[in-house]
């Protein structure tokens, strides 16, 4: 699995830092970020419903 988030399409919302704080982060401008290392997800069950609650599908899952 690889996540990658659009940030010209990210708004901002936090959705998926709030559903997997483990995976994604807010940056310093509040755009959705990965954590360092957790670009595979990390194994977070959590990852997926954070995609699905991206009001704006911004971030997208590859699988590999």
């Amino acid at each position: 699995m690889r996540i990658t988030i659009d940030t010209n399409v990210c708004i901002g919302a936090g959705q998926c830092a709030l559903t997997a704080p483990s995976v994604f982060t807010q940056d310093d401008e509040g755009f959705s970020a990965l954590l360092p290392g957790r670009e595979d997800g990390g194994g977070d069950p959590l990852v997926r419903e954070a995609v699905r609650a991206c009001p704006v599908g911004a971030i997208k899952i590859t699988e590999e």
